[in-house]
């Protein structure tokens, strides 16, 4: 399973919203990875992998897991979600 999403958040996925972004994803049931549109995917659990993805707003990224269901679709929602704040 996996979505693409357009990152809103005005920061990127640089520092403080990163650490927020892998805390949140350790708090899920699914291993979820993420990667820019066409990059090389790296594990959510990881601050210093999503910080060398250089992730900007308006950056497209993929949220991916290998999981089916409920959980991987509950888990790919919730940081869907979070990169999606906009404040």
């Amino acid at each position: 399973m996996q979505r693409s999403v357009v990152v809103a958040l005005p920061e990127g996925l640089h520092a403080r919203p990163a650490a927020q972004f892998v805390a949140a994803a350790g708090r899920l049931p699914a291993k979820v990875t993420i990667a820019k549109s066409g990059g090389t995917p790296v594990a959510t659990a990881s601050i210093l992998a999503i910080m060398t993805l250089g992730v900007g707003a308006g950056d497209e990224v993929v949220l991916a897991t290998d999981d089916d269901g409920a959980d991987a679709a509950a888990s790919i929602d919730a940081l869907e979600q979070f990169l999606q704040q906009t404040a």
